[in-house]
Parts: C-alpha cells; structure tokens; sequence
C-alpha cells in the first residue's frame, strides 16, 4: 500500500476513487511488472472492501475491475557451457585475481554450488545448519528445513521452514555440492548443530539481497548477463526434467503442483522427439522402384 498504491491516489478522496481510477493504476503498474500489479491489486481490494463493510463506499470498486494480464514468458535456464563460464568467474573473483579491495570470503562459490545441487531458493541455502548437513553417508544429503527472512525493521534472521511449510525436504546432493559443503565445514568455528553454514564472520545470517549484489558484480565483472539466484533453480528444474520427467522436478523443487513447475521453471526443449522422422518414412516414403 504504502508503495505501490499510495503514491498515485494517496491525495484522493475516496469517493473520487472509482472503477475507472483503479483499473489505471493497476495496469500502468502491470506494463512494469505483473508481481507489483497483482500485489497492488490484492490490498485495493482488501481496503476498498473494509470501507464497503463499514458503508463508507456504497460498493467495492475493485468488484468491476478488468483482469490483469500476465505476458507469457518462457522460463530461462542455464546451459552447461554457462554454469562453467560463471564457475570460472567466481573462481577468479575469489582467487583475489579480478579487483582491487577485501579479499572474498570463498562463500558465493560454495553457495551456487549448492544451488545447483539441490535446487534451494536463495534464501533456504542460507538457512543450512551444520545439523542439516550430512556428507558422512554413503548417499550425501541436505535437508532443507528453513529459510533466511529480512523484514523491515527487524535483523535478518533464520525462519524454522522454508517458502511453505510443506516444502521441508532432504534432497541427495550430487559430488561437486558435496565437495562445497566439506570445504565450508573445515572452515566453520562454531561446533553446534545450529551454525548456519554460509554466514557472516560473526556467525550471522548471510542476507540474500547481499548475495544477489555480490553474485551480480561478479558477473558484471565477467561480462556475463541475466544471472540471478533463481536462475540456478530453473536450470535444475530443467535438467531434471529432460532425464526423468516432471513429477520428480516438483519434488526436487519443493512444489505441491506440478503445473507451478511446468509453468514458471521448466524451459522448453523445442526439439521434437526424432522418432517421427522415422514413423513418417515408414508411412509416406516413396517406391524407390518407381
């Protein structure tokens, strides 16, 4: 409300807010982003809707407003050939071999290998204790049990489940997340099970928007464009799906729906399955005879 909605009509009366009024905002908001649109959306209703309840408007105006529109977009995942670029470039910028200034804590490595281990958002990476790791087994894993929240005006901290509730899982981790995790646990002071892995030198939580800035500068650095945190997440997804099907993405992933999967972290593979090249021949080839 207080930025997105205020800022346009917070002058207004509300009887000169209407349905006309409304339906403008919301789509000037949507040409710049669908999220800011459909949040702006959900606390005009909500008001207007108090002040309908409490007769101070004869009707709600966001009853009559049009339907937001969302542009279809293809979900964009990483290629090997990527992944590898990008590795390199954290590895030079941790090396101390990129920029002048502080030398780099080693972390942002160990944390997109994480992400591409196990498809963690951002923030669940930064929620791993040392008691959710577990590189002793013959089938390493990392349960995902929590997640790193920053609300304004209060220190960032730990928050006891992830996204949702139902998204805690245990995820095997492949060899190079496995490798990632030893080396941050050699260099972990803190012997309970609670220290977060990936922290700051106080043993604080890591905030995801630092690791967004880092991770962008890095890139910058490397001239490599569009890398974001969730990006590693769709590039898993889409892995996964081209080897075993969308059912065990959704898991992965931590979804309830497959079709959120399909819908937002699936790229499309656009190269139809060769096997109709044949049956085509078997069906339309031509009498070589003739």
């Amino acid at each position: 409300m207080r930025t997105l909605v205020m800022p346009a009509i917070g002058n207004l009366a509300l009887r000169e807010i209407g349905v006309a009024r409304c339906d403008q905002l919301l789509k000037q908001l949507n040409r710049r982003s669908y999220s800011r649109a459909k949040h702006a959306r959900v606390v005009l209703r909500l008001a207007f809707g108090l002040a309908a309840h409490h007769e101070i408007l004869p009707r709600n105006p966001m009853d009559h407003v049009a339907r937001l529109n969302r542009q279809a977009r293809t979900p964009d995942a990483l290629t090997p050939v990527e992944v590898a670029a990008i590795r390199a470039a954290i590895a030079v910028w941790e090396g101390g071999r990129a920029i002048s200034g502080p030398k780099p804590d080693g972390q942002l490595g160990g944390i997109v290998e994480v992400m591409l281990g196990t498809s963690a958002r951002i923030g669940e990476v930064l929620a791993i204790r040392r008691g959710d790791v577990d590189i002793t087994s013959v089938m390493p894993s990392i349960r995902i049990a929590g997640t790193i929240v920053s609300n304004k005006g209060e220190p960032t901290q730990r928050q006891d489940h992830p996204k949702t509730a139902k998204s805690r899982r245990t995820v095997a981790i492949p060899s190079f997340t496995a490798e990632a995790m030893r080396r941050r646990l050699a260099r972990l002071t803190d012997p309970s099970l609670d220290a977060l892995i990936f922290c700051s030198r106080e043993g604080t939580p890591l905030t995801t928007n630092n690791v967004r800035r880092q991770l962008r500068r890095v890139m910058e650095i490397a001239g490599i464009a569009g890398v974001t945190p969730h990006a590693f997440r769709r590039t898993v997804a889409t892995a996964i799906n081209e080897q075993a099907g969308v059912e065990l993405v959704a898991e992965l992933l931590g979804h309830t729906d497959p079709k959120i999967t399909v819908q937002h972290y699936i790229r499309r593979n656009e190269m139809v399955n060769p096997s109709t090249a044949q049956m085509l021949d078997r069906a339309f080839a031509k009498d070589q005879d003739l």
